[in-house]
């Protein structure tokens, strides 16, 4: 926002030079963005706060920072007024909605001369961003710009019925506004009416019909308080922002319109000549009076952490415009109605401590306990298991705990019709997941920890699928996360063709099939341990050996894992399955199982001699088996 620095200084004698004043502002009150020199003014761009607009969105509310922060005395400008014979106002006002209107003050001016304003105020507010119109209106725009209370003017013989309605709109009803505007109204906005109909939107804009021009004779002056929220429905709803707008939308305080009506008055009669009405009107039904705040002085230092002395505490209250009515601690601290941010102690202490300097306070590391957290065994075991599983190329997921098919337990008030149920199992959104990303990639590797449930209970679920890699691909995955788990003993038990039961411990953990895998995770979470028995790789070299064996359909691989383990003993390090084939060109009934065998001793070299010995006892253990027949 805008200030012109000439103006400030009538306000504060003696006032800092603008850079001075520029870095003051930035240090104790407000950023101040630029100061810039216009012709024989200055400008100062001062970023105010949201929650000090309602005082300082005006050159008074600067001028009082100012004032504190340099102990310069402050000069209000005065309001005195020549009054009239007469002690009445021939216009009679009806607030119909005293929510959304709290106050509403107005005056008359009579015998007015309707001119251009005099060169030093239309060189300040456009200094300000205002452009000038005429004497009348521009003292109202210049008050707004010196206490924050935006004004409006009528021209007294336009009013119907010589009557001010504060109400909201009819529907159908429409305004032009002084810009020549129009707009249709509704019930949500709030409007100034005569008794026929809209003269301005209230805390917006005024309309056409009752403008003041050089015929005006008599001017009614409207100096009121509007609800912030109503005032930003109407400006929303038409879509239109204005000076005044921006400052109810912030919120003001109450007791300023009398003020500024008043400052109004008495600078209308020294630009446009008049006599002032002395009647006024003010419907004013619940009056604000100032809030009073009990200060514990040691609590200033507990807060901020240095001690201030009172007498200083004292003065920089009285600075800022807080009435001290009792002297002893604690204090009994009376709050202006202007500062309706502070309603707190603490607030109070906010204020002491910038105007005060933060640079003055020391910076001290605060002395506390560090308690370490209690470790959630919960995330602790899911962190883990993500990892494995991103580490192994895994994608992890986030589906709703919602699903179409019947199966789960119904939400009585499903989202929609497309999630009714609650999700058995995680793999019915884990293959949707798969569905509408294959025509992008050709590999895919997904997985998810989240709640299933069963009935009436919940529990973890993990599952994980995957395209482009086949079964076994998917048993070294499990392999892998067991392992890593610290989990050993495990075992496979086939269920049919390319579908194995997880036991651990021979404790059923979960499923393997073509494609997914799922695992009971708080069964997971019990057997898994942090501590993991080191097995140091050989530093001898290994060899590989592959063996296909024919066997009816039936078999199961682990049968076949089985034997050749026992019959290989300790010199087997790992065998893996390559190849399952059941061709047409087979007997009748079989299959053909590949493995690749790894020899490796961890104490020395096998000779070929030592591994064809041992690879020849593995061949003889399987065709000791009926049916079974290793190809040569």
């Amino acid at each position: 926002m805008i200030f012109s620095y000439n103006w400030l200084k009538e306000y504060v004698k003696n006032l800092p030079k603008p850079e001075r004043l520029s870095d003051l502002l930035t240090m104790y009150s407000f950023e101040v963005k630029e100061v810039k020199k216009i012709k024989g003014d200055w400008t100062l761009d001062i970023d105010v706060l949201p929650n000090r607009a309602h005082d300082c969105f005006c050159h008074l509310g600067i001028a009082r920072e100012i004032s504190a922060i340099t102990g310069l005395a402050l000069v209000l400008p005065t309001s005195d007024v020549r009054k009239a014979d007469r002690h009445w106002m021939s216009v009679a006002v009806e607030v119909r909605d005293k929510m959304a209107c709290p106050r509403y003050t107005a005056k008359a001016v009579t015998e007015v001369k309707v001119a251009s304003s005099p060169k030093w105020m239309q060189e300040r507010l456009k200094t300000c961003g205002l452009r000038p119109v005429n004497n009348i209106v521009d003292v109202a725009n210049y008050v707004m710009l010196e206490t924050g209370q935006p004004l409006h003017a009528f021209d007294e013989e336009k009013l119907e019925g010589k009557k001010i309605l504060v109400r909201f709109a009819k529907k159908g009803e429409k305004i032009t506004t002084l810009d020549n505007q129009r707009f249709n109204l509704d019930p949500d906005i709030l409007v100034i009416a005569d008794a026929k109909k809209p003269i301005a939107i209230a805390g917006i804009k005024g309309g056409k019909e009752p403008e003041i021009d050089k015929k005006t004779k008599v001017v009614v002056l409207e100096s009121a308080n509007f609800y912030r929220r109503a005032i930003r429905k109407s400006s929303k709803k038409l879509n239109l922002k204005t000076d005044a707008s921006w400052r109810f939308e912030h919120g003001l305080d109450p007791n300023l319109t009398e003020f500024a009506i008043n400052r109004a008055v008495f600078l209308i009669q020294k630009v446009a000549g008049g006599k002032f009405d002395s009647g006024i009107v003010d419907v004013y039904p619940k009056k604000v009076y100032p809030k009073k705040i009990k200060l514990d002085l040691n609590y200033v230092e507990s807060l901020l952490g240095v001690r201030i002395p009172e007498k200083k505490i004292k003065s920089i209250l009285k600075k800022l415009g807080f009435r001290l009515m009792g002297l002893r601690n604690p204090l009994l601290v009376e709050v202006p109605t202007w500062r309706i941010d502070v309603s707190l102690p603490e607030d109070l202490i906010e204020e002491i401590g910038r105007i005060y300097g933060c640079e003055k306070i020391p910076a001290v590391f605060p002395v506390v306990s560090l308690i370490p957290s209690k470790r959630n065994l919960d995330i602790f075991w899911e962190n883990i298991v993500k990892n494995i599983l991103k580490e192994a190329g895994f994608t992890e997921v986030y589906n709703y705990s919602f699903i179409s098919e019947k199966g789960g337990v119904e939400v009585e008030n499903p989202v929609s019709s497309e999630y009714k149920y609650l999700r058995p199992s995680l793999t019915p959104n884990l293959l949707k997941n798969i569905e509408k990303n294959l025509r992008y990639f050709s590999e895919i590797k997904i997985f998810e920890l989240g709640k299933v449930f069963e009935g009436r209970k919940e529990k973890r679920q993990l599952s994980g699928s995957v395209v482009g890699q086949d079964f076994y691909y998917l048993k070294g995955v499990i392999d892998l996360l067991l392992n890593k788990l610290g989990i050993s003993d495990i075992q496979y038990e086939e269920r049919g063709l390319r579908v194995a039961l997880i036991k651990v411990n021979g404790t059923a953990l979960g499923f393997l099939k073509e494609k997914v895998f799922e695992l009971d995770f708080e069964k997971l979470q019990k057997l898994a341990s942090e501590e993991h028995q080191y097995h140091p790789l050989s530093k001898f070299p290994s060899a590989v050996r592959d063996l296909a064996i024919l066997v009816p359909r039936e078999t199961k691989v682990v049968e076949v894992l089985n034997k050749i383990n026992a019959a290989g003993g300790r010199l087997v390090r790992d065998i893996d399955l390559f190849d399952i084939y059941q061709g047409t060109e087979l007997p009748q009934g079989k299959k053909n199982l590949a493995f690749h065998i790894v020899y490796q001793a961890e104490d020395r070299t096998l000779k070929s001699e030592e591994i064809d010995k041992i690879h020849q006892k593995i061949i003889k253990t399987l065709e000791k088996k009926p049916r079974w027949q290793v190809r040569k």
